[in-house]
């Protein structure tokens, strides 16, 4: 975010200077800027004892239960910035912006949204009293409970509500995902990955900001702005403990090589990306090696074929979307796999990656997707969902 600067007349800044040995500029700060300027150094102190392991310190400036949920994460940076005070009495509520970054995973500061509850000690020190979530901002996952971490080869697993044993299976799973998509995609990604477990379902809902009712039958989702820089933070890995847990083993470990390519994809997945695209591009690495046919893979498509219901394009974004039709979110899921699947088969993986990056550079989503099929696949848009019916057709039929 850009910050924003002010515009000083030179004139005027000389008489400020001028006077200030006498009356300083402007007759000093007024009430509310020197509480803010309290307040945000208790905000300092604060963070600094988060960095620093110093729960003495922490306690100082407010409550100490936070800091027993957050210290087994491994911050590099964490900070505050107060961006509103709000007195209301002898205390105030304030909304501060906080920047974290984990270390050894985030290249830049990850950013949320808070609201403080202070009030002042007897010797009037302001205290904090509650830090949580601003209105619509995502729960942390230290608002939920203690965390407890678990480092792997190539990931860091943090937990609420979990035991180590868990979490050092769901960082071996991790572990396998993260060699194999870089296998099939190259190695242009961090090739580490931060995967957070809830206690709940309802738990996986507050880190979203989302009601529970959208994810019941998601195993996992990755968070993360499409099309980010080099510079943006990483995503992060959000299971749902309870669906996840109904998984056999090759669908546990399919479900976290799927997201570790939506991590690994991240920069080349931009608004012009569709999601078939994104989100078969991940399956199609999540079922490599896994010797499942396409009949066990799709099976709503194949009962769709058999019953000479072939879908007549490629599935929309809207099919994608999370609602009361389980069957119609199955089939575009399914027909996004088969159609990367083609892709790789009829042209080879080495073009499909190609195509997958060429989609995602693309200025919009208007032409995007035709004009890598012409520059990358020799091919265009009726030819390739032609294609892609028959192959539907063949792989799924008797």
């Amino acid at each position: 975010m850009a910050g924003r600067g002010r515009a000083w007349r030179s004139g005027a800044v000389g008489l400020c200077l001028l006077l200030l040995p006498l009356a300083g500029c402007g007759g000093g700060q007024s009430p509310t800027g020197t509480a803010t300027a309290e307040v945000q150094r208790v905000l300092d102190r604060r963070a600094a004892a988060v960095l620093g392991h110093d729960e003495k310190t922490y306690a100082e400036t407010g409550a100490r239960g936070p800091y027993a949920n957050l210290r087994a994460v491994p911050f590099a940076a964490w900070s505050y910035r107060l961006t509103a005070l709000h007195p209301d009495g002898a205390g105030a509520t304030a909304d501060a912006r906080l920047s974290y970054r984990i270390q050894g995973y985030d290249k830049a500061p990850v950013t949320t949204d808070r609201t403080l509850t202070l009030s002042r000690t007897a010797d009037g020190q302001w205290y904090v009293s509650r830090d949580e979530p601003a209105e619509k901002s995502g729960q942390q996952l230290w608002d939920e409970g203690r965390v407890t971490a678990v480092s792997g080869a190539h990931s860091l697993v943090l937990g609420v509500g979990q035991s180590g044993a868990a979490l050092r299976g769901y960082a071996r799973l991790a572990d396998t995902a993260v060699p194999e998509v870089t296998r099939a995609w190259g190695g242009d990604w961090t090739q580490r990955v931060v995967l957070l477990v809830p206690g709940t379902l309802s738990g996986m809902a507050g880190l979203l900001a989302a009601p529970a009712a959208n994810y019941r039958g998601i195993a996992a989702v990755t968070t993360g702005e499409a099309g980010g820089s080099a510079r943006a933070p990483a995503d992060r890995v959000i299971l749902n403990p309870e669906a996840y847990a109904v998984l056999g083993p090759v669908g546990r470990q399919v479900v976290l090589t799927h997201e570790t390519t939506h991590v690994a994809t991240r920069a080349h997945t931009t608004p012009a990306t569709p999601l078939w695209l994104s989100e078969g591009y991940a399956d199609w690495i999540g079922y490599l090696g896994t010797g499942r046919t396409p009949t066990e893979v799709a099976p709503e498509l194949a009962r769709a074929v058999e019953a000479g219901d072939v879908p007549e394009s490629l599935p929309a974004d809207k099919d994608f979307g999370f609602t009361d039709d389980p069957t119609t979110l199955a089939e575009a899921y399914e027909g996004g796999w088969l159609a990367c699947r083609m892709i790789a088969g009829h042209w080879g993986e080495e073009r499909l990656g190609a195509f997958y990056r060429a989609v995602g550079a693309h200025r919009g989503r208007p032409g995007a997707v035709e004009d890598a099929l012409r520059t990358e696949l020799g091919t265009t848009l009726p030819d390739f969902t032609a294609r892609w019916r028959d192959y539907v057709t063949a792989q799924l039929g008797d």
